[in-house]
């Protein structure tokens, strides 16, 4: 029997009902750009033996049509509400909080709406709503706003009448509670090779398309998502894939793409009192970077190379502190081989990252170069985790205490630098929870799939700075276990 049907059969022994077919998503060809959670949710539903036949493709592409609004039609849906019809939209709902109306302001994107009202029992229900925004079943009404002004109790619309959208039911597409204490446990029942094309194909990703080395690769963009405050930049030519994860893995992920970014949209809004994307997710991936621009680039940058030092940042009156990690995606000119061009690997980039003391704060450089073009044979196949299901996984491995303790007292870094010892040991703990979640692990093992992978991301880091600034010794970092 293959590895691949093996491992399949062993995670759908498992773990059940928490895995899904990743081919089914694939085989309904969604005409739509919606993230892979929201797809595996339509199917799930429409798909009750798992068997995605004409009529189930049917319904799922009506279920689509009925409540999945494109921007076209968002005055037909506005004219429905209007006509007192009450309507369910799939939608990334999130809600606000304003202190000074003391109002809880729901935002919907596909309709353009961002102080719509919200039934306070469904964000005490699901507080993800406050962080950031979850997808969801959401029904809405629309009535008109009646207050109380006579003194026998009659009720009068005060000036011109006003209508309010409410938010009366909400089912949300990302998994609740999970046990996290049985996920780890369940680690025992499969070889390294088994977890890794579980994880792999959980994330999107056909392990058998890849080598070994490509796959720890792709792995290691998961880093930044199961362990708080890692920092990571990858660089390589276009067409590797890289932001494709991000999009499609979780909702604890925010992706900024180009242009220009904002101080109040990154960190917090000083007029509105509303917290930044650093904030609210767990991970804020920078794309393009190549071609970003910040606004106020001197007070960005100030803050971005504070909080990637320590954790927290202060704007206006706010003293902010959070466990985001920050990944920062960027195109570079490669070599007809696929090596890079120049060996000043920051060479064409904003002046921002080619300054040392910025470059320094970043845990380490993936060789995305060394991945091969992303193409249709390189997506999952088979059994996988359910993605809302291994998004929680991993956000809820991020607190998940024991992996950076064990790290730290089973190898000594041999460096100068107290962020080379910082960098390696959350590198080294994100891998571990990755791959060895049960703590069940040789040293042999250790070393080769957790510490050494973690040497190689920092080592780049420690290269950069010495080719480009003579205060960093031309250091190799070594580490003893």
């Amino acid at each position: 029997m293959a590895i691949m049907e093996k491992y399949q059969e062993k995670a759908r022994e498992v773990f059940g009902e928490v895995c899904i077919d990743k081919s089914l998503v694939q085989k309904m060809g969604f005409e739509r750009n919606i993230p892979s959670y929201v797809a595996e949710w339509l199917i799930e539903r429409h798909t009750p033996k798992g068997e995605l036949d004409h009529e189930a493709k049917t319904k799922i592409i009506g279920f689509i049509n009925d409540h999945l609004p494109s921007k076209r039609q968002r005055e037909f849906l506005r004219n429905k509400l209007l006509n007192g019809e009450s309507i369910i939209i799939l939608d990334d709902f999130s809600v606000s909080i304003d202190l000074g109306s003391g109002r809880r302001n729901l935002k919907i994107p596909s309709l353009d709406i961002d102080n719509a009202y919200i039934e306070k029992h469904i964000v005490d229900n699901y507080p993800l709503l406050l962080c950031g925004g979850i997808w969801g079943a959401g029904k809405l009404i629309y009535h008109l706003k009646e207050e109380d002004l006579g003194k026998f109790g009659e009720k009068k619309v005060v000036g011109k009448e006003r209508g309010e959208i409410w938010l009366t039911d909400f089912r949300p597409m990302q998994i609740g509670k999970i046990d996290i204490d049985y996920y780890c446990e369940s680690r025992s029942h499969f070889t390294l090779d088994e977890w890794r094309s579980l994880l792999l194909n959980s994330v999107g990703y056909n392990s058998n398309a890849f080598s070994p080395s490509q796959q720890h690769l792709l792995l290691a963009r998961l880093l930044p998502v199961v362990q708080n405050r890692i920092n990571l930049i990858e660089l390589s030519p276009k067409g590797t894939g890289k932001s494709w994860i991000y999009i499609n893995l979780s909702n604890y992920i925010r992706m900024v793409s180009g242009g220009k970014v904002t101080p109040a949209v990154l960190f917090y809004n000083n007029a509105t009192n509303v917290p930044g994307l650093l904030v609210k997710h767990d991970v804020v991936v920078l794309d393009e970077c190549q071609s970003i621009s910040f606004e106020n680039p001197g007070e960005v940058i100030g803050i971005l190379k504070g909080f990637l030092e320590a954790g927290y940042f202060t704007r206006g009156k706010q003293k902010v502190t959070s466990e985001a990690g920050i990944v920062m995606l960027a195109n570079i000119p490669v070599e007809s081989s696929g090596r890079p061009q120049s060996e000043n690997l920051f060479q064409n980039l904003p002046e921002f990252l080619r300054e040392t003391a910025f470059i320094d704060r970043l845990h380490g450089i993936l060789p995305g170069w060394d991945l091969p073009k992303f193409n249709s044979d390189m997506i999952a196949k088979g059994i996988g985790f359910k993605a809302d299901f291994f998004a929680e996984v991993l956000h809820v491995l991020r607190d998940r205490t024991g992996y950076l303790e064990y790290i730290k007292n089973n190898c000594t870094i041999d460096s100068d630098s107290i962020r080379d010892k910082i960098a390696i040991w959350r590198l080294a703990a994100g891998l571990l929870k990755l791959l060895f979640p049960d703590l069940n692990v040789t040293q042999e093992e250790l070393h080769e799939f957790c510490l050494k992978p973690a040497q190689s991301l920092r080592q780049r880091i420690r290269n950069q700075l010495a080719l480009l600034d003579p205060e960093y010794k031309d250091l190799v970092i070594t580490i003893n276990y």
